[in-house]
C-alpha cells in the first residue's frame, strides 16, 4: 500500500485552491499569520512542563482542554489508548476543517510535521510545542469520522504578564 504524505499533499491541494504563491503567502500553502497563530515547534530543552493527553474510541481527548501561558513551551505526551488509529493535529479551526476534508478523500496520509502525531492503537508519542500568541489553539483527530463524532480540543494560552516562560 502506497502512503501518501500530509504534508505534500496538502500543500498541493492548498496551492491548487487558493493561489497562494500569487497571493504572497509562502511555499507550504497556509496563510503565514494564520499558521504562527497556533505557535512553533518547541525546543526539548525549553520545556516547563508536560501534559498528558489520551486519546480515546469515544471519539474524545482527555483532557479536551489544555490552559498554558503566551510563549510557554509545553511536551503533549500523547497515548492512543483505544482500539483504532488517533491523531492530535494542533491547528486553527480553519486548518483543521481544511484538512479534515482532505483526510475524507485520503484517509491512507500520513502526517510528518511537528504539529501534527498519528498513533496506532497502544502507542505513545509527543509533540513539543512553544505557543507563542494568547489565544485559542484547536487540536482535533483528523482520521475520517473521528472530527465529526466530536474528536477536538482546545488549548487556551493566557496572555504573558511580564518576563516570557521560555524562549
Amino acid at each position: 500500500m502506497q502512503t501518501i504524505h500530509c504534508t505534500a499533499l496538502l500543500a498541493a491541494a492548498l496551492l491548487a485552491t487558493s493561489g497562494a504563491l500569487a497571493s504572497g503567502n509562502h511555499a507550504g500553502g497556509h496563510d503565514h499569520n494564520e499558521t504562527e497563530a497556533i505557535g512553533k515547534p518547541g525546543v526539548a530543552a525549553k520545556v516547563v512542563r508536560t501534559v498528558n493527553v489520551e486519546m480515546t474510541d469515544a471519539m474524545r481527548f482527555k483532557p479536551a482542554n489544555i490552559e498554558v501561558k503566551q510563549n510557554e513551551t509545553v511536551r503533549l505526551a500523547v497515548t492512543n489508548s483505544g482500539s483504532v488509529k488517533h491523531e492530535l493535529v494542533l491547528g486553527t479551526a480553519k486548518e483543521l476543517k481544511e484538512h479534515y476534508e482532505l483526510m475524507k478523500k485520503n484517509p491512507e496520509m500520513e502526517h510528518a510535521d511537528s504539529n501534527m502525531l498519528t498513533l496506532a492503537p497502544g502507542k505513545s508519542g509527543e509533540i513539543i510545542w512553544r505557543f507563542t500568541e494568547a489565544g485559542e489553539v484547536d487540536f482535533a483527530c483528523l482520521q475520517p469520522g473521528h472530527y465529526d463524532a466530536g474528536m477536538k480540543g482546545a488549548v487556551n494560552v493566557s496572555r504573558a504578564t511580564g518576563k516570557s516562560v521560555s524562549k
